[in-house]
């Protein structure tokens, strides 16, 4: 079973200043936990405990905050605070991290193919550590991924997607159908365009921020040209392995499965909003 996991966080978060000047967008508070760790719990709970920061200039917090913390346990301990004791549970959850820089900001192509030497031969998840999905329980699409993955052959890879609204289509990468697989909404990707104009694609189905690749995508990130803006976008690759004919899936999310994009202020007080709104008292 795939159990390794990049998680890209080395964007600047410029969506969110001042509030990212100094602090990670990752590490923003959202009612009781940063962002990023709930995507790093999701990923524990889909069977994936093997995961691999992608971070950048300013991102220590995100090391500092997985990492164990003897003197604080020691002192929650003796000052006979069990219960702030217990938040800090994530510590000791059975999972393996590592950390490497994305020295250039040359977007989420780039970041992805930093890890090419880590990953090697075998075939991976790609979470971005800035978007919740789940609400009042954990997504299980990564998983639904990995067996799907897992279970067929001469596949490539396979993207989550969501339904958004048409105006929101320029927000995001669009995936455009091809044959349905089944009736759980996974289906054959056809084409993949990133931010369209609004009006035109028919398809209103975005990207979720999770992936599954075999580790191929790596050579044609290789040869994947940058945008206007100088970024090496993780969705041409993709497009250019499906107009060589490579296969790719989609799986769509369920209905009871909450997608939270921090990419904007409104974004970011509306998840912090539900959140807080079923977190303990």
């Amino acid at each position: 079973m795939i159990n390794f996991a990049l998680i890209p966080v080395a964007g600047r978060g410029t969506s969110l200043l001042p509030l990212t000047k100094s602090q990670p967008k990752e590490m923003l508070p959202v009612a009781d936990k940063p962002i990023v760790q709930y995507v790093v719990e999701e990923l524990i709970t889909c069977g994936v405990n093997r995961l691999l920061f992608i971070t950048g200039n300013g991102k220590t917090a995100i090391e500092n905050h997985f990492d164990i913390n003897p003197e604080l346990i020691e002192y929650l301990r003796l000052h006979g605070r069990e219960d702030e004791l217990a938040e800090l549970a994530f510590e000791r959850e059975a999972a393996e991290y590592c950390y490497m820089r994305q020295r250039y900001q040359l977007g989420l192509g780039h970041a992805v193919l930093c890890a090419a030497p880590f990953v090697g031969k075998q075939s991976f998840v790609v979470a971005l550590g800035d978007t919740i999905l789940g609400l009042k329980q954990r997504s299980m699409i990564v998983q639904r991924m990995i067996t799907l993955y897992e279970n067929c052959q001469h596949i490539d890879g396979i993207i989550a997607v969501d339904n958004v609204l048409p105006y929101e289509i320029d927000r995001y990468g669009i995936a455009i159908q091809g044959r349905t697989i089944d009736a759980d909404g996974t289906f054959e990707l056809k084409d993949l365009i990133e931010k369209p104009a609004v009006g035109s694609v028919q398809s209103c189905l975005a990207v979720a921020a999770r992936y599954v690749f075999s580790p191929l995508i790596f050579d044609y990130i290789k040869d994947t040209p940058p945008d206007e803006n100088g970024d090496i976008q993780l969705t041409d690759a993709i497009r250019r392995m499906l107009a060589n004919g490579r296969k790719f899936y989609g799986v769509t999310m369920n209905q009871s499965e909450r997608r939270y994009d921090i990419g904007s202020f409104e974004s970011y007080f509306k998840a912090f909003a539900d959140f807080a709104a079923i977190a303990k008292v």
